[in-house]
């Protein structure tokens, strides 16, 4: 396998696995309704996931290089579990999102 073979591969699987984080980051934002900061916390994950640009790297340091790619993913689903957590409290003591002022009043 020549250089040119392993960076399409590589190229490949990262497109593949973008694809997938939107596919799973879709299902989520549908499924449980999270607010527009629990989007932009999720595509930040996974922007820091596909980036080159990595605080401890997995050349370098092999499998302890995914610790901190794995710190940013649970740190994102963490917020994203309270942020879905606290809306649905809310909801359930009968606080329905903003509500526009009335001018009436």
């Amino acid at each position: 396998m020549d250089m040119s073979d392993l960076l399409t591969l590589v190229l490949v699987l990262l497109g593949v696995l973008s694809l997938l984080g939107v596919a799973v980051i879709g299902f989520v934002m549908w499924r449980y309704r999270v607010p527009p900061r629990g989007l932009i916390a999720m595509i930040a994950a996974l922007v820091y996931l596909a980036s080159p640009v990595d605080l401890l790297p997995e050349v370098m340091l092999g499998p302890i290089g995914l610790l901190d790619d794995a710190g940013a993913v649970a740190a994102a689903a963490v917020f994203v579990y309270k942020l879905v957590t606290v809306k649905r409290r809310l909801e359930d003591a009968g606080v329905r999102g903003r509500r526009k002022p009335d001018l009436l009043d």
